[in-house]
């Protein structure tokens, strides 16, 4: 394959992989069957020392100075350490590179301008070398990171990004890229990885749904549970049991969102942000 064939199929298959991921957003969107349980949190980095699961986390900030926050659901916590223990046992060690954001972190992180640059010089990739509409920047952004509280998984507090290390030399599980990449190499079966990554992918990816998880397809290191994502990816019957909540560090109280549905970045922001990334990549 020559290099403007192999361009062509990779742009076509970012633009076709973008709208499915936009068409599970409106299933997941549409999925009323949210009753918020109340379940407290806990920590992940505690559960696995207190259980002896040798597990590792990210130290990079999230965004600006807002640190990680390695918290979910607490009975979530107890699967994620089983996971950790089916690793160790492997020979693996699992990295959680996130885990629970607040409404600040996730609106901040869509504006991330190392993710937000990247995902419109994708778009501009696609539209043939032009600056998109604000509403095409819009579409394709919120599959890669949830920009309504009702598809932020992560607001849910029952959800993780993932990677995994070997025991013996520490070096990475390779899956074809590093967290967090942003293109056409990043649905879970990219035909643009290599057989090992695949494989490698798919394995990490059945020890996380032995434990009850999903994997996002359009994500190689995303996996949720028992969220209105869970229930619409299996088609579990039964309402969703987690949905995005404020959760107080001090109490433990989660508080549902009032409006679930509201973008935490409306259209006009999208637009202002497509012009400050249009700016710093003339400079």
């Amino acid at each position: 394959m020559n290099h403007s064939s192999d361009d062509s199929a990779r742009r076509a298959y970012w633009a076709e992989q973008m709208q499915a991921g936009y068409e599970l957003v409106q299933r997941i969107l549409a999925y009323e069957a949210v009753e918020e349980c109340g379940e407290c949190f806990a920590s992940i980095s505690d559960a696995a020392e207190s259980a002896g699961v040798e597990m590792l986390f990210s130290d990079s900030k999230i965004t600006g100075d807002l640190d990680r926050i390695f918290f979910m659901r607490e009975s979530l916590v107890a699967d994620v350490i089983a996971i950790g223990r089916d690793m160790n046992e492997r020979g693996w060690i699992l990295k959680i590179e996130d885990g629970f954001r607040s409404k600040e972190m996730q609106s901040q992180l869509v504006r991330k301008p190392e993710l937000f640059d990247v995902i419109l010089q994708k778009c501009i990739w696609e539209n043939g070398g032009e600056i998109p509409p604000a509403e095409m920047v819009f579409r394709r952004a919120i599959v890669l990171i949830a920009n309504i509280p009702r598809i932020g998984t992560h607001m849910s507090g029952s959800a993780i990004d993932v990677s995994v290390f070997r025991r013996d030399d520490g070096s990475e599980v390779w899956r074809g890229y590093p967290y967090l990449e942003m293109s056409e190499n990043t649905p879970m079966r990219s035909p643009f990885i290599d057989d090992e990554s695949l494989r490698n992918r798919l394995e990490i990816t059945a020890m996380m749904e032995a434990r009850g998880f999903v994997h996002f397809p359009f994500e190689f290191w995303h996996f949720n549970k028992d969220d209105a994502s869970g229930q619409v990816e299996t088609g579990r019957p039964g309402p969703a049991k987690y949905g995005p909540v404020h959760w107080d560090p001090e109490t433990n109280a989660v508080t549902p969102y009032e409006d679930p549905m509201s973008p935490l970045n409306p259209l006009d922001v999208i637009e202002r942000e497509i012009a400050a990334a249009t700016e710093r990549a003339s400079v």
